[in-house]
């Protein structure tokens, strides 16, 4: 026989994909529940700001259109 590797069939390879994603998944680092809950709140709190900023914004581009069409009009 030469050194080539032996061709590995399909459920072979999947096994092997499954075998190798159960290693993987042993080195993960998980978060703890209360580091899950205070991220949640930072979401929360940085996307309530975020939309009050964007809603500012908009809310002043649209007085500035309004002056500016009551001018030309």
């Amino acid at each position: 026989m030469s050194n080539e590797k032996k061709k590995i069939g399909f459920f072979g390879r999947v096994a092997r994909w499954f075998r190798e994603l159960r290693s993987e998944l042993k080195k993960v680092s998980w978060s703890t529940r209360k580091q899950i809950i205070n991220n949640t709140w930072v979401v929360l709190v940085v996307t309530c700001v975020c939309a009050v900023v964007i809603w500012g914004f908009d809310y002043v581009a649209q007085l500035i259109i309004r002056v500016l069409i009551d001018l030309a009009g």
